[in-house]
């Protein structure tokens, strides 16, 4: 019978449980590239559609805003319709709007569109349930945090992608009116792609699929009332909150603040990105390595740490004079920024063992939260960004401080576990 592994080895397609793991990063990967394809193309399209500052704000707040309940309806589903069936359905919804946001001709349906396609966001819930499925205890948070960096990283590969697209796309004869446009048509075809791999390659655990077990597991909605719950919904509002943020204005704020082209800032902001590669795992494996020496309570004080130079480093890039120093301090604040998204969910899967995807769900969902709240102030017309950077920076300082005092250990316990769910072999105190 197979079971959970016990050793991630990223090398290997072997078992169902590595190719799962490796369409699911896949999946938010690609899911990346049409959620915020838009993005790096935003100082193209603010000019074709007259936008106005308030406008765009509303655009970055509505990216993330549909995400927030997305989330939450996504993580019930994954424990009842399981991982495998709520991905393919996502990514076929999740790619219309994607493909038809091109008929978007002003500020009110291009509006409209990019709240639909922040559906697709709900893709990370699915990629931490399914490697939640597929891993043991002892190594359930290096490998959620693998698999969410490398799909996180997929937004920095749009970043630089996608305005490389744009230009190839011009520079066929289209006018930048149309290019940005028929840019979009590349993710949603490998959205395409991706569900017929899920659906072909994956099942929902490495004994099967949810529909085949007899009994379904009740979704224990006390989970609501368990503060920690709370606390780690709060801390990923403070990292992949501001990631989703800094991700939507990373352009727009290179070029404003630096007078860089287009493709340049897109190139710049793709750095950012490109620290998923390996940031969000150094993440979960610290904070696997900080659970086994000093359990639950050493995995909280990591998560707190990360927070507190995430916040550090951003108050500091805020202030940065010139581009060379507002990369390097970019480069700090996103080390630990993702670091602490691998240190949250490194967290998560122990919360309650048999609600998974509802927990995963509400802790995703404050990562969008963060990202609609945090795009108020780029909003506002008596902020600049670098005050909003800032004043974002104190408030993960405030944040650290809450996660450090937060008990986050467990009681050690073994529970019969339904068929094809995984039982509790190791619980950290």
């Amino acid at each position: 019978m197979n079971k959970p592994l016990d050793r991630l080895n990223i090398f290997s397609l072997k078992g169902v449980q590595m190719r799962t793991f490796h369409i699911t990063w896949l999946m938010f990967f690609v899911c990346f590239f049409g959620w915020f394809g838009l993005a790096p193309l935003m100082p193209t399209i603010r000019v074709d559609l007259g936008l106005t500052k308030a406008q765009v704000g509303n655009i970055i707040i509505a990216s993330v805003a549909a995400t927030v309940l997305a989330r939450l309806v996504v993580g019930k589903l994954c424990d009842t319709w399981g991982p495998r069936k709520t991905a393919v359905r996502l990514l076929l919804a999740g790619s219309v709007p994607v493909f038809l946001v091109g008929l978007a001709h002003d500020y009110t349906s291009f509006l409209l569109f990019r709240l639909c396609i922040g559906v697709i966001g709900a893709s990370f819930v699915i990629t931490q349930f399914h490697t939640s499925m597929m891993f043991a205890p002892a190594i359930k948070g290096t490998a959620n945090a693998v698999t969410g960096g490398w799909g996180n990283l997929g937004g920095g590969v749009t970043n630089m992608v996608m305005p490389l697209v744009f230009s190839a796309i011009v520079g066929m004869g289209f006018t930048p009116h149309a290019a940005w446009r028929y840019a979009m048509i590349l993710p949603g075809v490998m959205m395409l792609g991706i569900a017929f791999l899920y659906y072909k390659y994956t099942t929902d655990t490495p004994e099967g699929n949810f529909s085949e077990r007899l009994q379904k597991p009740p979704t224990d909605w006390t989970v609501l009332a368990d503060p920690r719950i709370w606390v780690l919904m709060l801390a990923y509002a403070m990292c992949f909150g501001m990631e989703l943020t800094f991700d939507n204005v990373a352009s727009l704020h290179f070029v404003d603040t630096f007078h860089l082209t287009q493709a340049a800032a897109g190139f710049w902001a793709g750095v950012f990105g490109f620290m998923n590669l390996f940031a969000r795992a150094l993440g979960g494996i610290f904070s696997d390595k900080a659970g086994k020496r000093w359990g639950m309570k050493g995995k909280g004080y990591f998560l707190a740490g990360a927070l507190l130079l995430e916040g550090t480093g951003l108050i500091l890039f805020s202030m940065a004079g010139s581009l060379a120093m507002a990369i390097g301090l970019m480069l700090f604040f996103a080390l630990f920024l993702k670091m602490a998204n691998g240190g949250t969910f490194g967290i998560v899967p122990f919360v309650n063992t048999k609600n998974v995807g509802l927990v995963s769900g509400i802790v995703g969902a404050g990562g969008n939260l963060g990202g609609v709240l945090f795009g108020f102030l780029f909003k506002s017309s008596s902020l600049t960004y670098a005050q909003a950077f800032r004043w974002i920076g104190l408030t993960i300082l405030a944040v650290s401080a809450i996660v450090a005092l937060t008990r986050f250990a467990v009681k050690a316990k073994r529970t019969p576990s339904p068929s094809l769910v995984f039982a509790e072999e190791e619980v950290f105190i």
